[in-house]
């Protein structure tokens, strides 16, 4: 009776099975990690955007005042003015809605070589301000570099002084100039716009997303 055995693989066959499971999984890793990268870019501009129309929304259905403020290197505030206040408060006293936080490779700043002009193309985002400070919510009243916003239950946009106030917001990944992001505010309508950088032709310019 012929007798039949088993073989099973080999020490050789299994390294080199392991190591083309290997290189494929790198190969695999290398692909994503730009789209990871860009992800992230995206979940840090949206954490923005949405934080700020929830504030305005609230202030409209509340028919209370609330304040978005920002703060280096990555958190955005949204705090209520406080009990009986019925003007812009800042710093507001309330209680606080939400504290957002981005990820933590994605900062609010400006990085070199964004669009630096409000009057001639390509320009800043609503041609508000320089891009000279990370945070410009004051901008329409000549009072750069303020951080912090008012959203009034009529849905305008004002300053601690009651001032309709118009400014952006930059975000970005440190020394990659284009994932850079910005969020602008209309104070006499609390409109709130999102925008990309983009490189259309060798010119460095703002997209409306």
């Amino acid at each position: 009776m012929r007798s039949s055995k088993s073989r099973g693989f080999s020490l050789l066959e299994m390294l080199v099975t392991i190591g083309i499971s290997l290189t494929l999984a790198g190969i695999t890793t290398m692909a994503f990690v730009p789209v990871l990268k860009q992800q992230r870019v995206a979940d840090a501009y949206n954490t923005t955007l949405t934080t700020m129309r929830r504030a305005r929304d609230q202030a409209a259905g509340d028919m209370r005042i609330y304040v978005v403020t920002f703060t280096a290197p990555g958190t955005v505030t949204v705090q209520q003015a406080g009990p009986g206040i019925s003007t812009c408060q800042i710093p507001p006293t309330g209680p606080v809605l939400i504290t957002m936080t981005l990820p933590s490779d994605i900062t609010y700043h400006v990085e070199p070589g964004v669009p630096t002009s409000n009057s001639t193309a390509p320009t800043t985002p609503d041609a508000f301000g320089t891009a000279g400070f990370t945070f410009d919510l004051d901008q329409s009243n000549n009072n750069p570099g303020i951080a912090s916003i008012c959203f009034n239950p009529d849905g305008t946009a004002t300053d601690a002084l009651g001032n309709m106030s118009s400014g952006v917001v930059y975000l970005g990944r440190p020394g990659d100039l284009y994932s850079m992001r910005a969020v602008t505010v209309w104070g006499a309508t609390g409109r709130i716009r999102g925008w990309r950088l983009y490189n259309p032709g060798g010119v460095n310019t703002w997209s409306q997303q």
